[in-house]
């Protein structure tokens, strides 16, 4: 039986190495077009930034090496042109000496990747512009900047890539200028949370022109200047475009293979595409989301490499299946990690669900070890109980909470599940009630109205409305006379049973404290005394104050 795989990075390496594992008489060949497999365009910032000093730590593994240890050919810089399945041949053009050949093939898979987008505008094809996909990207960008120590950069896009090259070169002392379309940077996360990733860019000098885009990329011979369509010029010295990758389906498409609603391949658990015999993986395939069922394209390679394995080992007979995925992702912006997985606000909303939000502000350990402030928006269906997402924002202890929710979310556990969790707990390692208890604690606590929540934004805009609410203040004068919610009236916590009298319990009521355990205090000191409708500030002054800045700035 022949195994051909297209596509030598992630995915198609994985099916090649399970198959084998499986397999001792598959003959299993591998075709690419690129010359470097199994490499890690994840690393590529971190090579251009300088953090990463050799190019080659990014491809640790070679064709020799699959040849030696599984018994694979691997021909790089070899593309496919064309596929005939119904003779199940391929037609391969060799890059090197530039002869085409054919061969054939049982089993065919489509490991075929993403390219990076070039938009249509003018000057994308001039020396000074890169696209951040590859290897040979990586390579071109920093040896570009060794040579001519450029002083500016403009990047296009503010997904993750565009957001880590902005941080690597600013590390190098280039002047980062960030255009992106949106008003906010990493569309995949809410407005409310993108945009404290926003402010904490421009803190370290990135220059943020949202609600942009760009027209044309001018100059002589290279690019000098970027045009934008509200009338604006960059003066720069070269450009990174990032504006998210497209699968590569063309291969897919010549041959029956349906894509799905995603623009990517489609395929059933087992990595099956509807053309009998052909699979495909990583990149050029979609997958679906574990909460929804619904098709979902998050070119990941974790995902891939996921995917590569269930494919090799169906190939070989064994039982397996895709079982979705959340869309996690994380990366680092200078000094602060940004993490997120299943259903955003926005995204729950889209699906149907009636939603509870949590914006819970605590320190991945105490203070006196250290501990800073995360700031997690969890989302949960009112309906079942059922957390369906979380983003989180900090400098410190984000990693380890991302995973602990998408592990639960992923085993669907309700919001009362995450405070029942046994998580470690030592205090140079996290709080006694870690941030996720807390936030366990406080959803359920919301779902189940007997510690109702509020959203910044739910009270901004029931305000402007002219509703009318009773918005009381717990904190100290000071911190009041500092800043406080719009139409405020200061009652500290602990003058609240004696004042209550001045407050009409018919009256809906909002309390907050600075990230909301006084204003939870408050909210059952309230309660207590008979008043009926009683929510506290979801985050506190401290989420509101940060709501209401980046309301200004759109």
């Amino acid at each position: 039986m022949k195994l051909l795989i297209i596509g030598s990075v992630a995915a198609g390496t994985s099916v090649g190495a399970k198959a084998r594992r499986n397999d001792e008489s598959l003959q299993i060949t591998i075709y690419d077009r690129d010359q470097d497999i199994s490499y890690s365009g994840c690393g590529i910032p971190y090579f251009v930034g300088g953090e990463i000093e050799d190019i080659d730590t990014l491809t640790p593994r070679d064709a020799a090496f699959f040849k030696k240890r599984y018994n694979i050919d691997v021909k790089t810089r070899h593309e496919v042109e064309s596929i005939n399945h119904q003779t199940k041949t391929a037609t391969i053009l060799n890059g090197v000496t530039g002869e085409r050949f054919e061969d054939t093939y049982d089993t065919l898979v489509l490991a075929t990747g993403a390219s990076s987008i070039i938009p249509p505008f003018p000057g994308v094809d001039v020396p000074n512009v890169f696209s951040v996909r590859n290897v040979q990207n990586a390579g071109a960008i920093r040896t570009y900047i060794e040579q001519h120590d450029p002083k500016t950069v403009t990047i296009v896009g503010g997904g993750f890539i565009g957001l880590e090259m902005a941080e690597q070169l600013t590390y190098r002392g280039i002047a980062v200028t960030l255009v992106e379309r949106l008003p906010q940077v990493m569309p995949p996360l809410d407005f409310d949370m993108a945009s404290r990733v926003g402010d904490h860019l421009e803190s370290k000098g990135v220059r943020l022109l949202l609600n942009e885009s760009v027209t044309a990329l001018t100059g002589e011979g290279k690019v000098e200047q970027v045009e934008l369509a509200s009338g604006k010029s960059i003066a720069t010295d070269f450009v990174i475009l990032s504006v998210g990758v497209k699968p590569n389906t063309e291969l897919a498409t010549q041959i029956g293979v349906t894509l799905g609603q995603t623009g990517a391949i489609a395929v059933n658990p087992q990595m099956q595409t509807n053309v009998k015999d052909v699979y495909a993986v990583g990149d050029v395939a979609e997958s679906f989301s574990v909460i929804t069922g619904e098709a979902i394209y998050r070119p990941l390679g974790s995902t891939a490499n996921k995917m590569g394995r269930i494919a090799g080992m169906v190939i070989t007979g064994e039982e397996a299946a895709h079982r979705g995925i959340l869309g996690t992702g994380i990366f680092k912006a200078f000094d602060l990690t940004v993490a997120q997985t299943g259903l955003t606000e926005k995204e729950a909303l889209a699906a149907g669900f009636d939603i509870e939000i949590l914006h819970n502000i605590k320190p991945d350990r105490p203070e006196y070890m250290g501990g800073k402030d995360m700031v997690i928006k969890a989302i949960a269906d009112r309906k079942t109980g059922r957390v369906l997402g979380a983003q989180i924002v900090g400098p410190q202890g984000v990693d380890k909470r991302i995973d602990v929710l998408a592990t639960a979310i992923t085993f669907k556990a309700k919001a009362e599940d995450l405070f029942h969790l046994d998580l470690a707990y030592a205090p140079p390692f996290s709080t006694t009630k870690d941030p996720v208890l807390y936030t366990g604690m406080a959803l359920d606590n919301a779902i189940k109205k007997t510690a109702r929540l509020m959203t910044p934004e739910t009270l901004i805009e029931q305000t402007a409305t002219g509703e009318t609410i009773q918005i009381i203040d717990t904190r100290s004068k000071k911190q009041f006379e500092k800043n406080h919610v719009d139409g405020a009236v200061h009652i500290p916590l602990g003058e609240l049973r004696t004042r209550a009298a001045e407050l009409d319990p018919s009256i809906p009521t909002v309390v907050y404290c600075n990230k909301g355990v006084t204003g939870n205090a408050a909210q059952n000191v309230l309660k207590n005394l008979g008043f009926t409708d009683v929510c506290n500030l979801s985050g506190g002054n401290t989420n509101y104050q940060h709501l209401k800045h980046c309301f200004s700035k759109k």
